[in-house]
């Protein structure tokens, strides 16, 4: 697969998950769920019109291009305008609600003065390697491409094919002409093509593609035959209807009208992020992965596409906002009960079925967010089963926390090192220290509320007030710990860990969202003005720590986006606004938050779509309309 870093748009449904460049390409299609499977190497589509060689829909020198999502929707529409013989193309891309099937509808109109011959081809090639062979036959107005475990098929609604070529496509493709006398052959890539037919001046045709994926490799005659009978145009509006009545559904916060562009803009950036959060979650267990995937050869990093319960937990603040809260609760309950180690701790990351991913060592604040994210989520909810129900495995996290506490107030090196929030750095951290003081503050809560439910339980009631008088002394330890030994005095900062002096964004967590100091503490301040003298780019945004390299050490959307929500705890709006301007201004047109910034161009330098990012945004907009 060529490497495509930049996943520009992002369609589905609760099973299919596709993403697209900002020219209508598909990139890659996710199936059953959001992070199993990814089949597409690539998926090319060109137009041969009158005698020229191909002419790629995605990528030709005389093509503009248009793109948009259909108001409030998942629904994509690309128009695509060859310049050179004034053909104009409409893409709509969707996934089906009812269907998992991803629905491609092709528009052609001639807005030439002469009459234009027009074929249509589809070159596609899936993943294959020793334990996933692919090979490919033609079918009934398509092709499947299959391998031992699944089959990837293409197919036209009602067009019958009119040329295809299953092997050395490579060869030829660019002529826009395939001929192939076989019907079965083992290539992993391979072309059919469709004839549109002469288009007279202003005159318009349509074809609709169909791609959808069985376990079976073999021909479903009833599921073809279902597929010839297929209204696009009704699927296309119950897609539409489902889509804007779940926006109606989570739309919470009362922005006001938009009165200028970045009015419009931030409008944008909030509704994308509700359409988004759908899109990340895997709706049988509430896993949530960081973003959908852009590096799969793990060139620049170690991928996206997995969940990591410290991300998604600060997700589930946003999910509460807007109302998600049934799968907030399959967050905690099924997601988080499944992934639990036996010692009481969570891994790195996992896959959102539950499944532990790959990894490279443990961060002790993914255990200490989940039992801060459990009693925040009971603020919203106000539910106290969903306490007794998430009771035990906070208990057993707790259990852990206090271990690892133990291990390194007394500096008895007993417990594997924890990595930072940032995964590049071992050690004992402030922020991951202030995680943990919040999930014993939060523990102390659980038990207040739960207390007067075992009042005929005596023995568990005693428990619990000594278990509460634990955390509180924790607390304090913690605490002091914390001014003792991660304050420069030399410097008047704070230091992000007890090896380093290095500034870094994530110590403002000890303000916001842990609240283990508070933002008008004269030390605080001072680790604040730091932060701005050594993180704050010439263009306002904000790197995550001092000499940070990774990515050539841009600004990042959450540094940025963490500077604001400290100043909206101070109350500062302000400056917060003039921050949150930056952000906002960065976004890609479709309203996606990217994880970094360029510096010179303020936009999107890497992983665009963050579900960390678009969380804070939701998290600081409620705050400030």
């Amino acid at each position: 697969m060529d490497q495509k870093y930049f996943n520009d748009a992002i369609i589905g449904n609760k099973e299919i998950l596709a993403s697209f460049t900002k020219t209508g390409e598909l990139l890659r299609l996710y199936y059953p769920t959001r992070d199993n499977k990814q089949y597409i190497d690539y998926f090319k589509t060109g137009v041969k019109i009158n005698d020229s060689m191909l002419i790629y829909t995605h990528d030709d020198v005389n093509n503009t291009y248009k793109q948009k999502y259909i108001e409030d929707t998942n629904v994509l529409e690309t128009e695509i305008k060859n310049t050179y013989f004034n053909l104009k193309i409409v893409q709509t891309d969707f996934v089906s609600i009812n269907k998992n099937m991803l629905i491609k509808r092709y528009s052609f109109k001639n807005e030439n003065e002469m009459n234009l011959d027009v074929k249509f081809l589809i070159h596609s090639k899936l993943h294959s390697g020793e334990a996933n062979y692919v090979s490919a036959k033609i079918i009934e107005n398509g092709i499947m491409q299959y391998t031992q475990n699944d089959a990837f098929y293409i197919t036209s609604v009602k067009d019958k094919l009119f040329s295809h070529q299953l092997n050395d496509c490579k060869s030829n493709i660019y002529t826009g002409v395939i001929s192939d006398k076989d019907y079965i052959g083992m290539s992993s890539d391979s072309a059919i093509c469709y004839n549109i037919g002469t288009l007279k001046p202003k005159e318009k045709k349509n074809i609709d593609i169909v791609i959808y994926i069985e376990k079976d490799a073999k021909e479903n005659n009833s599921k073809l035959s279902k597929i010839k009978k297929l209204d696009t145009v009704k699927e296309q509006v119950q897609t539409i209807s489902y889509w804007k009545k779940y926006f109606k559904m989570h739309n919470t916060i009362n922005l006001p009208e938009p009165k200028n562009s970045y009015d419009e803009k931030l409008h944008k950036i909030y509704k994308r992020s509700i359409m988004l959060f759908p899109l990340l979650t895997n709706e049988k267990t509430g896993g949530m992965i960081a973003a959908v995937e852009i590096d799969e050869q793990r060139t620049k990093s170690g991928r996206y596409s997995y969940c990591w319960p410290r991300d998604a937990v600060f997700m589930t603040k946003a999910l509460d906002i807007l109302k998600m809260n049934e799968e907030v609760d399959k967050f905690y309950k099924v997601f988080c009960k499944n992934t639990q180690s036996l010692n009481g701790m969570w891994e790195q990351r996992f896959y959102t079925d539950g499944k532990l991913a790959p990894s490279w060592g443990y961060q002790i604040d993914e255990t200490a967010s989940v039992v801060y994210g459990v009693y925040n989520h009971y603020k919203i909810i106000k539910d106290k089963k969903f306490l007794k129900d998430t009771l035990t495995m906070c208990e057993k996290a707790v259990k852990f926390l206090k271990k690892y506490t133990e291990d390194v107030l007394e500096n008895k090196n007993k417990i594997h090192v924890s990595y930072d929030l940032w995964e590049m750095c071992e050690g004992v951290h402030l922020y991951s220290m202030a995680s943990i003081f919040a999930a014993f503050e939060s523990m102390e809560k659980i038990y207040e509320k739960l207390y007067s439910e075992y009042e005929e339980n005596r023995i568990k009631q005693e428990k619990i007030r000594k278990e509460q008088k634990e955390l509180a002394e924790n607390k304090v330890k913690i605490k002091e710990y914390i001014i003792k030994n991660m304050y420069d005095e030399k410097r008047n900062t704070f230091v992000r860990n007890i090896s380093d002096k290095r500034m870094d964004i994530s110590i403002i967590g000890a303000v916001t969202p842990f609240k283990i100091f508070t933002p008008k503490e004269k030390k605080i301040e001072n680790t604040v003005q730091n932060i701005d003298l050594t993180l704050r780019t010439y263009t306002g945004g904000y790197k995550r720590f001092e000499q940070d390299s990774y990515m050539n050490g841009n600004p990042w959307t959450i540094a940025t986006l963490w500077m604001i929500m400290y100043h909206i705890e101070k109350g500062e709006r302000n400056k917060a606004i003039e921050l949150l301007n930056y952000v906002v201004k960065s976004a890609t047109e479709h309203g996606l938050l990217a994880e970094q910034i360029n510096n010179q161009t303020i936009s999107p330098a890497w992983v665009i779509g963050l579900g960390w990012a678009h969380a804070m945004f939701i998290q600081i907009i409620k705050q400030l309309y």
